[in-house]
């Protein structure tokens, strides 16, 4: 497994959502890194979810900025129509048929430069804020971007990728791998190399010069570029029996198995560092909205957190308590920030990004704890969401709400459990729970717009987390292991219909309520 934690953790976003803004960004950039330069204009073709909802989650703010090379934690990417008019560049959208042979969030850019030169791209994204790129000019390929990676575009004639290899050998280039991709013998051929070292810009220039080279790209994917471990690693693992066998032999938490994988993993990056910055984020987006609430862009959330945050002083005592009370407030918050384009932490999806902050920094105020033993429980919720992105899904238009509140879910419980010492093997049992308890839930956005039940299921999330590790810390252990019950996720989500995997168009989103159209809602309105 090469999933990075901070893929789990991340990225730190602009929201209202992983899959469908900062995805759809990160294909953007990826398109512009293969596009021919420089662009006068271009048409995104939008399939399946994207093409419901892509108003409401902000992906064609999304898609502009990433043309214009913002990232996806830049606050301009709410201005992008603003910002791509100031640079001369023309776009627009086409909303494609649903094809069920393609993956829910597809987008095909269809890129033209002042010379006249066409590309097209289409992408994935895969949820998480994880891409694919699967075809090129209509040539199906598959990047990701887990690797370094080349991208060349050359005759399909004798002679021409091995004077490629050639090329990488003398510059001192191992290759992890080649792939071959072309629409007829003799044509036009695209070669996509991985490399096991970050590329050179004098490489990709010497490679241009080739016979019968065409185009050259480094391709860059954000929050990507990790090589794989190595199936001998020390501390890799693929399931949850991987994962406790892992603590066994270390004689460590989760946690720390996870923070060693990750500096296994990209030995290059101080880890520490990195999930100080993740903290950080999340203190801000679960903090700031209570304090400074703002309108939302559909104009359904604002506010709301604060009222939780207010009424826990004469509430809390007979209902929720003073750390569920801070907890659901937090989640609720973070929310409403991601609502507002804010800058958030995707946990491991934006839809879900309030669940994991808002109970362990609640908990871990409530022990009076310090940085280090709440980044030891964030690098636990990381090891649990690699678990279930790798053997299920974490995107909600996959596998419905359950997919992304439940895998949530499921990494705050096991965090919980390990913020107050409790074992890996009952982290793990907390985790099955809390998937347990939202099994089947579906991901039905009001009006495309990641708000309601959006910020609500959060306030469910983090009381199902919480509630689940303290029934697991009592003894009350979930009968099934934790792959099972991982297993049992996969299969529900891929058994929901498309109306219930946000697609706003079954459960709550196709309430006659849901349907009507409000003057103030950014999401509702015509492209400006």
């Amino acid at each position: 497994m090469q999933t990075s934690a901070f893929e789990i953790l991340g990225p730190i976003m602009v929201g209202p959502s992983s899959s469908h803004t900062a995805g759809a960004l990160r294909i953007a950039l990826v398109a512009r890194s293969l596009a021919p330069s420089p662009l006068e204009q271009v048409e995104f073709t939008l399939y399946n979810s994207f093409a419901h909802t892509y108003r409401g989650h902000g992906t064609d703010r999304a898609l502009v900025a990433g043309m214009l090379g913002f990232m996806p934690d830049d606050v301009r990417v709410r201005e992008s129509f603003e910002h791509a008019r100031r640079e001369g560049l023309d776009w627009g959208f086409i909303e494609g048929p649903d094809d069920a042979g393609l993956h829910p969030n597809t987008v095909t850019i269809s890129m033209r430069a002042r010379t006249g030169r066409q590309v097209s791209v289409t992408g994935e994204s895969l949820g998480g804020g994880r891409v694919r790129i699967s075809s090129i000019d209509g040539v199906g390929v598959e990047i990701t971007g887990d690797s370094p990676t080349l991208f060349v575009a050359h005759r399909d004639i004798p002679g021409v990728l091995a004077g490629l290899t050639g090329k990488l050998s003398e510059a001192g280039s191992n290759i992890a791998t080649v792939r071959t991709f072309r629409r007829e013998r003799g044509g036009q051929a695209y070669t996509i190399f991985e490399l096991d070292a970050p590329i050179e810009k004098e490489l990709a220039d010497d490679l241009r010069g080739a016979s019968n080279v065409s185009a050259v790209s480094i391709v860059q994917i954000p929050g990507a570029g990790h090589t794989a471990i190595g199936s001998d690693a020390a501390h890799d693992f693929l399931s949850g029996a991987d994962l406790l066998e892992a603590c066994r032999r270390e004689g460590s938490s989760i946690g720390a198995v996870m923070r060693l994988r990750e500096r296994e993993l990209d030995p290059g990056t101080d880890v520490d560092a990195a999930m100080r910055r993740v903290l950080e984020a999340m203190r801000a987006e679960t903090r700031d909205p209570i304090e400074r609430p703002v309108r939302s862009l559909g104009g359904l959330l604002g506010g709301q957190a604060r009222a939780v945050s207010q009424a826990g002083a004469s509430l809390a005592t007979p209902l929720m308590g003073e750390t569920l009370t801070k907890a659901v407030s937090y989640a609720m918050a973070t929310l409403e920030r991601s609502a507002t384009m804010g800058v958030i932490v995707a946990a491991p999806t934006a839809g879900s990004a309030g669940i994991v902050p808002g109970a362990v920094l609640a908990v871990g105020e409530a022990l009076g704890v310090d940085d280090g033993h709440i980044t030891d429980a964030l690098w636990c919720a990381c090891a649990v969401g690699a678990i279930i992105a790798r053997n299920a899904s974490v995107s909600g238009a996959e596998g419905g709400c359950q997919a992304e509140v439940g895998s949530a879910a499921a990494m705050a419980a096991a965090a919980v459990v390990e913020l107050l010492g409790g074992s890996p093997e009952v982290a793990l049992s907390a985790a099955s729970t809390a998937i347990a308890n939202l099994l089947g839930l579906v991901c039905d956005p009001v009006r495309g717009l990641v708000e309601h039940p959006c910020q609500d299921r959060n306030a469910l999330g983090v009381a199902n987390a919480i509630v689940s590790a303290q029934l697991a810390l009592s003894g009350v252990l979930d009968p099934l292991p934790f792959d099972e019950v991982v297993a049992a996720l996969k299969s529900v989500g891929e058994a929901l219909p498309a109306s219930l995997r946000e697609t706003a168009l079954g459960g709550l989103a196709a309430a006659p309520s849901a349907q009507t159209a409000c003057s103030h809602c950014i999401g509702c309105m015509p492209r400006p």
